[in-house]
Order: structure tokens, then C-alpha cells, then sequence
């Protein structure tokens, strides 16, 4: 399904901060490279790191493109630190692009990397030549996983002696073992014991900032794709006038049978889908 495209919203001007404090220094993230060709880079959700978009970039869009996956800060191998914000991770993506000398690439990102890529397209349109932006929209979210870092926090890691004793521990907060087995990907073994890859800390500071509307101050006027899941309640109809002020000419579509996790749930569908976009750009 594709919602109508017709309608485009006469775009208003907002500001997502006022700048009067300097920006974090900007951090040398991880990153990963597939393929050859105009890049793609690909940011991770929360709690996620490049791993989990290994199959497709591998598989499918390095296949024609370059294809950059990166650890966003305070996650996976990128360093870690007290500044969590979209604008701390959309300077993060300048440094990435200038260090691999790109001036300019594809840019696609799932739920808290869809809210940085939409922010680092408003902030650097220059440098953006299509938009992608996975089952999230610029507004403002319940704290929808205020429980599930709650729940982290409490679970002291270097108590367990192995991976099964930390499922076991999950399960009571985390029935399904999609979700668990998720987790367990950001967990590593330290030299004081078992730790989260992720700066837990870091993430539960920031966090009320990540639910927030993504605002700028003019459109982003470059080609654009939102892809949201049907089983998914991240990406609502009411949400389309945000979504069209912001970015006047988005094409949204829908994957019926996919939830939150698109590119987990209908891989081949997901590809086809942002592929067809891509090559159209």
C-alpha cells in the first residue's frame, strides 16, 4: 500500500535548537564497507549497531553501491559518550563522510537512525542525495522504550557466568526471543566479565531527546522514501503532515506483513522496495 502523494504540505519554517552552545566534538564512529559504486550509508536503531544490516548490505544494495553500515555513538565498536543527540550524531556523519572523503551519498536509517538521518538531511541537504527513513517519522514519541532500559539497568551483567544465565534473566522483561536474542548481540565479555557493547548510561540520559520531533529550519527538498511496517504503530496517518512539511516530495510505503524491524521481517520485499527507490534518484 502507498499513501497518497498528491498532497504536499506548503512548508514552514522551524528550528530544531537554538544554537547558542557550541556542538559536541564530533567522534570517529565505526563503520563497516560493502560493495562498490555511490555510497549508502546505514544507520542503526537504538540498542542496534551495523551488524544488524549486514545481510542486506551484503546481499543486496552492495551489490550496486558502496555501502557504508556504521556503529552510531555510545553503540557497538564506536566510542562512547556523555553527548547523545541527534545533533551530536548528525556531526558524527560529517566527520564518517570527511574522513572517507564522500562530499556527498545515499543516506538510510531505521527508527533512531531514521530520526538522524532526518535531522543530518535538514542540517547538510547538500550532502544528501536520496533519503530513506525506516518506520519513524519527524515527531514527537511516547517514551516507548522507557521500560526496556529500565529493565537493563537493573540487570548487573558481570553477575552471570555465561550467555544463557543473561537469556534466563531477560526472559521475565522480554517473553519474545526475537527481542532477547537482539539484546544479546550487544552483549560482549570485558575483562571484569559480561557488558553491553552499548553505553547504557549515556542512552538512558538521552533518551527523553531522541523522542523528540525532528525539526529544521527549511525542508528537505531531495528525493525521499518512508518505508514503514503494517504491523507496526510507529508510523500513523496523522503523522503525514509532519512528514510532507518537513519533506515535501516523500514517497511512503507500507510492508503489510513487516513490524518495526523491516529489514528483519521482509527482507526481500524491504530491498526490492528501497532498491527501485535508489536507482531512481
Amino acid at each position: 500500500m502507498v499513501f497518497g502523494l498528491s498532497w504536499i504540505a506548503q512548508p514552514f519554517y522551524l528550528a530544531s535548537q537554538l544554537r547558542n552552545s557550541p556542538l559536541p566534538e564530533p567522534l570517529k564512529l565505526y563503520s563497516r564497507s560493502y560493495g562498490e559504486g555511490h555510497p549508502l550509508i546505514i544507520l542503526h536503531g537504538l540498542l542496534g549497531s551495523s551488524g544488524n544490516w549486514h545481510t542486506l548490505a551484503s546481499r543486496v544494495f552492495g551489490k550496486s553501491y558502496r555501502v557504508i553500515v556504521v556503529d552510531q555513538r555510545n553503540h557497538g565498536r564506536s566510542p562512547h559518550s556523555e553527548a547523545f543527540s541527534y545533533d551530536a550524531m548528525s556531526e558524527d556523519v560529517v566527520e564518517l563522510m570527511d574522513d572517507l572523503a564522500i562530499e556527498s551519498a545515499h543516506l538510510l536509517g531505521h527508527s533512531m537512525g531514521g530520526k538522524t538521518a532526518m535531522h543530518f538531511a535538514l542540517q547538510h541537504s547538500e550532502r544528501v542525495n536520496g533519503l530513506v527513513v525506516v518506520d519513524i517519522a519527524p515527531v514527537d514519541y511516547p517514551h516507548l522504550h522507557r521500560k526496556t532500559l529500565d529493565a537493563l539497568i537493573t540487570l548487573n551483567l558481570t553477575e552471570f557466568s555465561s550467555r544463557e544465565q543473561i537469556d534466563s534473566a531477560l526472559e521475565p522483561s522480554f517473553p519474545e526471543a526475537s527481542m532477547r536474542n537482539f539484546l544479546l548481540k550487544g552483549v560482549v565479555r570485558g575483562e571484569a566479565g559480561f557488558e553491553w557493547m552499548f553505553n547504557l548510561d549515556a542512552i538512558n540520559k538521552g533518551y527523553s531527546s531522541l523522542m523528540e520531533a525532528v525539526l529544521g529550519w527549511q525542508p528537505f527538498e531531495g528525493p525521499t522514501l518512508f518505508v514503514h511496517g503494517g504491523k507496526s504503530t510507529y508510523v500513523q496517518q496523522e503523522h503525514l503532515i509532519a512528514i510532507r512539511t518537513q519533506f515535501p516530495y516523500a514517497e511512503i510505503s507500507t510492508i503489510e506483513q513487516a513490524g518495526h524491524w523491516i529489514h528483519s521481517d521482509e527482507p526481500d520485499e524491504f530491498g526490492k522496495i528501497v532498491m527501485s527507490f535508489l536507482e531512481s534518484v
